[in-house]
């Protein structure tokens, strides 16, 4: 009921709205008579936010070429680098000439045997040498028959050899190098009806000027023999000589 009472008395508000709107309207001033004075500048801004880039400029001109610098400082060796593969062998060489004939060398030579001759009268003191009076092969003069010993011309390695025909006593001798004894040998003789032999040998090495020779070891151990059918020899030959130590022998001068 009160709603009912409200709704000529908000029709009447509504009308009145509308006429004075009207009213309103009517005395409205033009805007160019109501000119006023400029107003007071206003207080600046707040700075605003960067803008965005910008777009790239064109190119400028090429400059002129500057003057050259100065050579800089040599800079440090570098380090070592790692080892390269090995390469592929070469091609072979080409022959070379053949060379000119050398000078022909041969091998120094040095040998001789000899025997003692029936009826020789062997040395009776010990210490002296037996001479083996009979020359079976003396072809450098190394051996001297007179006084039984032999000596070295070529140095290296010599072999000796003594062959004793034992008869009517014992035999006992030494083989010599410069003085001393190098070998020792020994035959027993019992009054056998036939010889008996000793034989022995040894290896020496030699330097020009050294001798070897047979001596006796004991005066009553003499029983060197020799006959028409058996022999008592001294020999003795080179096996190699010292290359290294001694000249090159050449035809004519061995």
């Amino acid at each position: 009921m009160t709603s009912l009472r409200l709704l000529p008395l908000l029709h009447s508000l509504l009308v009145l709205q509308v006429h004075l709107s009207s009213q309103l309207e009517d005395n409205k001033i033009p805007a160019s008579l109501c000119t006023g004075h400029p107003g007071t500048p206003g207080s600046p801004g707040v700075h605003g936010s960067p803008g965005q880039p910008g777009r790239d400029g064109r190119d400028g001109r090429d400059a002129a070429a500057g003057e050259k610098g100065q050579k800089g400082d040599r800079g440090e060796a570098g380090e070592t680098g790692v080892r390269g593969l090995t390469g592929d062998s070469g091609d072979p060489g080409q022959k070379g000439e053949r060379g000119e004939p050398g000078e022909c060398a041969v091998a120094p030579k040095s040998a001789f045997s000899a025997k003692l001759s029936q009826g020789h009268t062997l040395p009776l003191n010990v210490g002296d040498a037996v001479h083996f009076d009979t020359i079976m092969l003396n072809e450098q003069g190394d051996y001297n028959k007179e006084t039984g010993r032999f000596t070295c011309k070529v140095p290296g390695v010599y072999y000796f050899a003594v062959h004793a025909t034992v008869y009517r006593a014992s035999l006992q001798f030494d083989l010599m190098k410069n003085g001393h004894v190098v070998a020792s040998y020994f035959q027993f003789y019992g009054n056998w009806p036939k010889p008996a032999s000793l034989s022995g040998g040894s290896l020496l090495h030699l330097v020009p000027g050294d001798q070897v020779w047979v001596q006796m070891a004991l005066s009553e151990y003499n029983g060197f023999y020799s006959s028409t059918k058996t022999d008592s020899t001294f020999s003795g030959f080179l096996v190699y000589s010292d290359w290294k130590n001694s000249a090159v022998f050449r035809t004519g001068e061995v």
